[in-house]
Order: structure tokens, then sequence, then C-alpha cells
């Protein structure tokens, strides 16, 4: 059990890798609360993992406050903060995409981590430490035509991750990014676009798309006391595409 007695919160776990991440947190022994949008699904997880559920927009500030007081009225503390959700623009030349499409991509990709770490700092720091995981992906480590903008928000995440880590390890603070590869989640039909799945999984030396496990068994490690001296990292769950 590497997470018994943490606290967890894991964003867009109705589906996808937040649902992974959350399953998996649950099975190593932690308390979870789960946050999305998706109440119908969200909330499934959630009874199926003995956890509670918050319907949170991430890019909103109160219901940022509302997630992180529940896990804290809840269970006590907040040890794992993982700032998963996340949103793309369909596959397709930069000019395509609308103004007001940019704006929620950056919303839901960055503007989060900061609302996230304006809730969580405060109380990681009075309780002497904490972790948090921000999903970003390989498009922010080698980025691609056609997912232009997508690919600027996680190149922002993972700067961010770099530079929270800096300023947050004295506090006994972690911050790590994660960043799969395209993967079997909603989102993997806007990524293609008209690419075939074929066509893309022959740019992958492993040979094949991410899976949630993939990113789940990550996100659980770098939660873990394992890596207790790991922070500041992009850590690709790629399969060698970034090679």
């Amino acid at each position: 059990m590497q997470l018994e007695d943490k606290v967890a919160i894991v964003t867009g776990s109705a589906s996808g890798f937040g649902e992974a991440i959350a399953r998996r947190y649950a099975a190593e022994g932690a308390s979870v609360v789960c946050a999305d949008l998706n109440d119908q699904l969200g909330k499934k997880v959630a009874e199926e993992i003995g956890a509670a559920y918050v319907h949170a927009d991430v890019a909103d500030r109160d219901d940022v406050r509302t997630m992180v007081r529940t896990a804290v009225d809840r269970y006590g503390r907040l040890d794992t903060m993982v700032n998963n959700a996340g949103i793309t623009h369909v596959n397709r030349p930069m000019l395509d995409v609308r103004e007001d499409e940019f704006d929620r991509i950056f919303d839901v990709n960055v503007k989060s981590i900061y609302l996230a770490a304006l809730e969580v700092v405060p109380l990681m720091r009075e309780q002497g430490g904490g972790c948090i995981l921000n999903t970003a992906s390989t498009a922010g480590l080698r980025p691609r035509p056609g997912l232009t903008w997508y690919n600027a928000s996680k190149g922002a995440a993972i700067t961010m991750t770099k530079s929270m880590a800096a300023e947050l390890g004295p506090d006994n603070i972690r911050v790590n990014a994660i960043c799969p590869v395209a993967g079997d989640t909603p989102l993997l039909p806007s990524f293609l676009g008209a690419n075939s799945r074929e066509a893309f999984e022959a740019t992958v030396p492993l040979g094949r798309l991410c899976t949630s496990e993939d990113v789940a068994k990550a996100a659980l490690w770098l939660a873990s006391d394992e890596a207790s001296f790991i922070t500041g990292v992009a850590f690709p769950v790629d399969g060698g595409r970034g090679v």
C-alpha cells in the first residue's frame, strides 16, 4: 500500500488518465477526492472506489476552493494534488482555432495549475510538505504542427512545474509533471484529427499508444515516498516517442 494514510485530489477523474489515477491511488490506500464536470461518470468512479466527489470547473477559483476544502473537511489534510483535467482543440492549422477555444485551453490547462496552487500551497506549507502532479504532454516537449495552441499550453505547464519545484522545494513541496504520449482517452480523436491511429503508432518506438494504466503507474510512483527526492521533472510516459 504505497499511499496508505495519504489524501489526494485528482481532477478530470471521470474518465481517461484521471480515472485510472484515482482508481490506482485508492487501491494503494489513499483517500481520494474525485473532481470533474461530468457528474454522472465522476460520481460513478467515486462510488466504485469509495472516494468523495466534487463537481468542479478547474478554471473557476470558487470551484477549486470548494474542491480543496472538501478534502480537508472530509479527510483532515491534503498530501497530493493531481492537476490532470485538460482539453485540446481538434488537430488543425493554428489560425483555424477560434479565440474562445484558445482561451478555454489555457484556462483549463494552465490557469488551473495557478488556481490550485493558491489553495494547496499554503495548506501544504502548514502541513510540512506535499506533492503536486501536473499532467502535461509530450506535446510540450516535442511539439508538432496541428496542435500548436495545445502544445503551447502543455509547454507552459512544464515550465510552471519546474519553476514551482524550485520555489517550493524549501517548503518540502515536490512538483512534477507527467508527459504522456497520445493515449486511449476521450480526447484521442481530437489529437489525431485526419491522421490515422496506425500512422501515429508507427512513430512510437514501442509501437503503441499510451494507456491510462501507464500514466497511473507513473503518477503512483511520483506521489509515493519512493520518489521523495524527485522534483521538477517532466516525466515522459511515451514509449520512446520523444527520443
